[in-house]
């Protein structure tokens, strides 16, 4: 599939039972995710022609559904031979899966929207490193403005929507800045997480990462715990304090999208591109080829 506008580039999507053209893949201006922000989705990677612990993205997709009050009219068997026949349709290996569910146009046009259908739809395209040459020498990071909410204002723990708004506006701001990606504090001013990726920390031969208490707790993040388990090396589960920055070696984030990504820079703080964060990101890459 040639680079281009996502709207309109040759290829099959699914969406709602059926593979349809690329291009013929569209939804009403009434719909109700576009207005008040009621969808869920997932972010996986196919390797090899083989998707990275797929079942567990689509028990994920129905737990968010869950979460925002909606129920999505397809089983998690439904949805993985879905993901395989988008992969088959569009003849990719190697490829990054999206599954979205929402409530589409219907009866209701306001806050509530109980006899709205709820959609599901499945795009894959190919797509190389989230963060570029990042990869190999480290991201730089701005740090936020926004803080991650409290659980007790937004269903935290779901991968909604609407929990990206303050993401695309702090990743604009890094980015003007010349930086890959943003850092957040949590709304008690502990380190949280970046936009679209949780991270690491390395200090004397151990890692340090956030709590998610109030962020999500990503798929990748609880793979990279396990291989560091695997490998005898101790993982602090905490919370940081933002100052504790300055005495961290080394950083990485993870997430599908990422993978496992060196951070060369934090604001003012840097780190190195140092042995462990070399053998886990290494280790990643074979493990999601297995």
């Amino acid at each position: 599939m040639a680079d281009g506008a996502y709207d309109d580039r040759d290829g099959t999507i699914w969406m709602d039972g059926q593979l349809v053209d690329w291009r013929s893949a569209n939804v009403h201006i009434l719909t109700h995710g576009l207005h008040y922000a009621s969808s869920v989705f997932e972010g996986e990677r196919a390797y090899d022609g083989k998707i990275f612990l797929s079942r567990k993205h689509s028990e994920r997709l129905h737990f968010s559904a869950g979460e925002l009050d909606f129920q999505i009219p397809y089983t998690v068997d439904e949805i993985e031979a879905a993901k395989e026949a988008v992969l088959k349709a569009n003849g990719f290996t190697n490829a990054y899966v999206r599954a979205v569910a929402w409530r589409g146009a219907g009866e209701d046009m306001g806050v509530a929207s109980k006899r709205n259908p709820v959609r599901l739809a499945i795009a894959a395209w190919e797509w190389g490193n989230y963060y570029g040459d990042a990869k190999m020498k480290g991201a730089k990071l701005d740090i936020s403005k926004w803080k991650r909410p409290s659980p007790e204002t937004i269903p935290v723990h779901a991968k909604a929507a609407g929990l990206y708004m303050i993401c695309t506006t702090s990743k604009h701001a890094a980015e003007a800045k010349g930086c890959s990606d943003a850092l957040f504090m949590d709304y008690r001013g502990y380190v949280a997480e970046a936009t679209g990726a949780n991270i690491f920390f390395v200090k004397d031969g151990e890692v340090h990462t956030p709590k998610p208490d109030c962020f999500l707790n990503g798929l990748t993040r609880q793979t990279v715990i396990g291989m560091l388990e695997d490998r005898q090396i101790k993982v602090h589960e905490r919370h940081i304090m933002p100052e504790e920055m300055e005495g961290f070696e080394q950083c990485w984030l993870t997430g599908t999208a990422a993978e496992v990504t060196p951070v060369g820079q934090i604001g003012d703080y840097m780190f190195e591109v140092g042995a462990i964060t070399r053998e886990i990101a290494e280790g990643y890459e074979k493990l999601v080829r297995t």
